[in-house]
């Protein structure tokens, strides 16, 4: 069965980094696109970045763009999201994602909190 299982959350000053990972398994990771998601106290849920699976083309929202960057390594079934310049805006739970077979697929979420 598809698991996607997030790790690399925590707690950061603002203007500092962080890089999430998403491993996942059960499905040819290579062949799909991947996104972060996050979702914020009180907000819906909203889409961060997404990246293709052939060509690795990369979408991010205009609230990230310039300060986080997704990549991918097929050969680890592995999504990352690397965050910079943090803002306290960006705290959330990130979820890693897929759609296959008309099917979504969600990770568990790992906690990201930017504050001083």
């Amino acid at each position: 069965q598809v698991q996607l299982v997030e790790s690399g959350g925590g707690l950061v000053q603002p203007g500092g980094s962080l890089r999430l990972s998403c491993a996942a398994s059960g499905f040819t990771f290579s062949a799909y696109a991947m996104s972060w998601y996050r979702q914020a106290p009180g907000k819906e849920r909203e889409l961060v970045a997404t990246i293709t699976s052939a060509l690795g083309s990369t979408n991010y929202a205009d609230s990230v763009k310039g300060r986080f960057t997704i990549s991918r390594d097929n050969a680890k079934s592995t999504v990352y999201l690397q965050m910079a310049s943090l803002k306290p805006e960006d705290t959330a739970v990130y979820y890693c994602f897929v759609r296959r077979y008309s099917s979504n697929y969600w990770g568990q979420g790992t906690q990201v909190t930017v504050s001083s």
